[in-house]
């Protein structure tokens, strides 16, 4: 999972959990129990138990993506630009006080 930029799967992680959903379809069809599809598929069997209320409802159709739940509202560029100035900010002089005055408002526990 990445969270970093706005959360979610990446569209790669986003195949990947389609692919695992569509081979419990396959099992389901095969009759296999939600307990043992479970297993091989190394996921909660809460996961398969909702993934076959939605096959049986749908079929193999129910279980693929819908895509991103949402759009990222930054573009790239806007990212790069944000982490510059980010980074810049955490260089100031500034940003050293705001530090120190927040550690000392917010006090870290000893180790």
């Amino acid at each position: 999972m990445r969270y970093a930029h706005g959360g979610g799967l990446t569209p790669r992680e986003q195949e990947k959990r389609e692919r695992v959903r569509l081979q419990a379809a396959e099992r389901f069809a095969r009759g296999e129990k939600s307990e043992a599809v479970a297993r091989y598929l190394r996921v909660t069997a809460r996961s398969v138990r909702r993934w076959r209320r939605a096959w049986e409802q749908g079929g193999a159709d129910a279980l693929r993506s819908a895509g991103p739940a949402s759009l990222e509202r930054l573009s790239r560029v806007q990212w790069e630009q944000l982490e510059r100035e980010w980074r810049s900010w955490q260089t100031s002089p500034r940003s050293t006080r705001t530090r120190y005055a927040y550690s000392r408002c917010h006090p870290t526990p000893a180790s």
